[in-house]
């Protein structure tokens, strides 16, 4: 566990230098969140409680959106994309010789950045917005280390959706076409558009069963206090999607090794 805790802890450092990108994607988080908060306020004036939210937690909802959406890794990740290049480039032979475990590697490089980008990009647009709005906040210690948990379940959620298809490029050759597509379905299905709350019928029944609800919906939901079935019912929903997501990589990695070793005689 050192070597993977040490790779994590680089992976925060390597980050860290990169302040004026930092600054930037904070700053842009921070402009696109007073955007969403004008339409949001245009949508529950004209729909007062839409999704069970009154307007309060509709403007937490999109500052903790846009706090989430560089640590959660909704629109991709550096270390995914660089995981895809090294597939099809041919690289990840190196990774492969190394006597560490490929996908917990990846993962601990993935929690460095994840990490660096919650305490930057993720506390900056937040603190405007409580300074701006009346923003709901957890009310119990209990809450709050619900919230930590539920994150870093999201964040594993998200990273296991894109190892699996940086992956993908041992079998389609170039996984960028799919990184593209997986990019979409995040961004519909994980509350970034709009709270899945406020999805009708059997529409919002699916979004809020896949499992890129558990990366960003679900978390901000516990914040709120808003989750149906209470903080219980939200853990166990992200485990099952940990449990079969995981497996599915492990298996992924087992069957991109054996053609790797076919390959290569």
């Amino acid at each position: 566990m050192g070597v993977y805790w040490a790779i994590a802890v680089r992976s925060f450092r390597r980050f860290s230098t990169y302040r004026i990108a930092t600054l930037s994607g904070a700053f842009t988080n921070t402009v696109f969140g007073f955007i969403f908060c004008g339409v949001y306020l245009t949508l529950w004036h004209i729909s007062p409680g839409l999704g069970g939210y009154d307007q309060s937690d509709a403007l937490t909802f999109v500052w903790l959106q846009q706090g989430l959406l560089a640590p959660i890794g909704i629109f991709g990740a550096t270390t995914t994309v660089e995981l895809g290049e090294r597939v099809r480039t041919g690289e990840i032979a190196v990774d492969l010789y190394r006597p560490t475990d490929l996908m917990v590697w990846w993962l601990s490089v993935d929690a460095g950045r994840a990490w660096f980008q919650l305490v930057t990009r993720g506390g900056v647009p937040l603190l405007v917005g409580a300074l701006v709005f009346d923003l709901t906040f957890p009310t119990s210690a209990v809450q709050w280390l619900a919230v930590a948990v539920t994150l870093a379940f999201g964040i594993l959620i998200s990273f296991a959706i894109r190892y699996m298809v940086a992956l993908s490029g041992f079998w389609i050759t170039d996984s960028r076409g799919l990184e593209s597509l997986a990019m979409v379905l995040s961004l519909f299905f994980s509350g970034t558009i709009l709270p899945l709350v406020v999805f009708p019928g059997w529409i919002g029944e699916v979004a809020r069963a896949t499992p890129w609800a558990a990366t960003l919906q679900v978390p901000i939901d516990v914040w709120l206090g808003r989750n149906p079935g209470g903080i219980t019912s939200a853990l166990m929903f992200q485990l099952f999607w940990i449990v079969v997501l995981v497996l599915a990589g492990r298996l992924a990695t087992m069957l991109a090794t054996r053609k790797v070793v076919v390959a290569g005689g």
